[in-house]
């Protein structure tokens, strides 16, 4: 190969590892060494997965007696308590046109979601007396600072997120809105506030995508005019929505891995990965951006837009997921002295473990599905998701550990967990 062959080589390899294909193909391939008992951190026990598939129906079952399921997205945890949060201050919008309020759901949805990596134990935001812990409270958290103009560089239209408004965003004006104090530690406080403040940047950097007033609801527009055309008119693809979050938002991620210049993100070693491919040895996942995928889409298709191909995104590699398979016994730790201590995000028993999970979702929704009656045009696993393994994995936990910790521990800089 010429130098100027592998340089063009390297250049494609970002995009490749930002494809949800590539996530889902190499995360089978070592669910596929994992049954051939050739992974170095876990052993698989596949005849669990049949206790697997019954928990989380049970599950469903109890949680959405209809079995009218909503999706994976952050609008769930606006609800906490069931107190429909969003829908109180949609109330206060209806003089703003569909497109306006579709901004503003953007502009809320991607900051609440890129706030939400793990609280850790000790924190709450406290509502009317209520102490509101973990992804439902930083929901909580963030609308409320969201409501407040927190993230608006315009006082005059304080429901807006955008370069100005989150340049100006530290670990002080964060940790005030979420109430961080002595005796309630945020995880990753000074990582999210920098997170907000490298999002700005990547705005700024985008007006192609995010307008010139660098706004994150301009993201809806962007994805908004590219429905219409190819085979199916007026649908847009979801694999569309999670490239344009990719590519949108690829400058915000703490530097870790990069491949021809750019930041991969939410990407890691393992060396047992894709030998044979193109950027051998690195698992994508992009937890964090197929949740906001997830949670954007419900707010296209509330706008009147048509979004198909929903099950070409992944399950999402996080501790309920993935706890829900070991506390059920689907995985077994090799060592079990690897759950006595947090372990940093890119070790690689936590990068297979995250594999595992992304292949072992698309097993147990079929088992899912095939105990509910439905087909996966019907239940997208988006949908299995929520209903679901995720609520699944929460409740197996509180039933095995005091306060619901995850069977492993992972320390969290706020931007992957």
């Amino acid at each position: 190969m010429s130098a100027a062959e592998d340089r063009a080589e390297t250049a494609a390899q970002p995009a490749l590892l930002r494809d949800p294909a590539t996530i889902r193909r190499r995360a089978h391939a070592m669910l596929a060494l994992a049954e051939r008992d050739a992974l170095p951190h876990f052993r698989l026990h596949p005849e669990r997965l049949d206790v697997a598939a019954d928990y989380v129906a049970a599950v469903i079952r109890d949680n959405y007696p209809d079995l009218a399921i909503p999706y994976h997205a952050r609008w769930r945890h606006f609800a906490a308590g069931g107190r429909d949060r969003w829908g109180a201050l949609a109330r206060m919008l209806e003089d703003q046109s569909g497109e306006e309020v579709a901004r503003i759901r953007f502009d809320l949805c991607v900051v609440s979601v890129l706030l939400d990596a793990g609280a850790g134990p000790d924190w709450a935001f406290t509502e009317d007396g209520q102490r509101i812990a973990r992804s439902e409270g930083l929901a909580v958290a963030s609308l409320h600072a969201f409501a407040t103009g927190l993230f608006s560089g315009d006082p005059t239209h304080p429901l807006r997120a955008d370069a100005e408004g989150l340049s100006r965003i530290d670990a002080a004006s964060l940790g005030a809105a979420f109430q961080v104090g002595p005796g309630n530690p945020l995880e990753g406080l000074e990582g999210r506030a920098a997170l907000m403040r490298a999002l700005g940047a990547a705005l700024r950097a985008r007006p192609d995508i995010f307008g010139p007033q660098a706004r994150i609801g301009r993201l809806y527009d962007h994805l908004a005019a590219q429905a219409g055309g190819g085979a199916l008119p007026g649908a847009l693809p979801a694999r569309v929505v999670l490239a344009a979050v990719l590519e949108g938002f690829a400058p915000i991620w703490p530097s870790r891995l990069s491949l021809g210049g750019e930041n991969l993100g939410d990407v890691w070693r393992h060396p047992l990965a894709a030998p044979e491919e193109p950027a051998p040895g690195l698992l994508p996942f992009h937890k964090l951006s197929q949740w906001l995928s997830y949670s954007l889409i419900e707010a296209l298709e509330d706008a009147g837009l048509r979004v198909t191909g929903l099950d070409e995104l992944t399950g999402l590699p996080e501790y309920r997921n993935g706890g829900l398979f070991l506390d059920l016994g689907v995985l077994e730790l090799r060592d079990p002295a690897l759950a006595e201590h947090p372990l940093p995000v890119e070790h690689e028993a936590i990068v297979e473990w995250r594999a595992l999970t992304v292949a072992l979702l698309d097993r147990v929704a079929e088992g899912v599905r095939d105990r509910l009656g439905f087909t996966a045009a019907e239940m997208p696993l988006a949908r299995v998701l929520e209903g679901g393994t995720w609520a699944a994995g929460r409740r197996i936990a509180r039933e095995k550990r005091p306060g619901g910790t995850p069977p492993l521990n992972v320390r969290s800089d706020g931007t992957v967990f």
